[in-house]
């Protein structure tokens, strides 16, 4: 996972790569440290799909713009178009299968 630190970072990969997950965590925020992993390990049956990592104490740009207030996010692009968002909890299997059914807009 890329770790990025602004909002034009978040835009390149957008309009760079055809899928990109973007996974927003916050500093304090034990969950995020426990969900990341597993979100990194699902990914990787997923190459086609260019992850990015954001701190939104660090980026809070980002989260203004993406509206991201609550951590841990994971947003999910497709051409630079969001096509879903998972927030708080976040659960393996679902996410899998909304990857999957974006993945088909390639």
């Amino acid at each position: 996972m890329h770790t990025i630190s602004s909002l034009s970072e978040l835009k390149e990969a957008a309009e760079q790569h055809g899928a990109v997950l973007a996974f927003f965590s916050g500093p304090n925020c034990s969950v995020c440290h426990a969900i990341q992993p597993r979100v990194e390990q699902l990914l990787e049956q997923f190459p086609d799909v260019y992850a990015v990592q954001a701190n939104i104490a660090e980026a809070p740009e980002i989260s203004g713009q993406y509206t991201v207030f609550s951590v841990p996010a994971v947003l999910f692009f497709i051409h630079g178009k969001e096509m879903f968002r998972k927030a708080r909890f976040i659960l393996m299997d679902e996410l899998e299968e909304e990857i999957k059914l974006s993945l088909q807009y390639l």
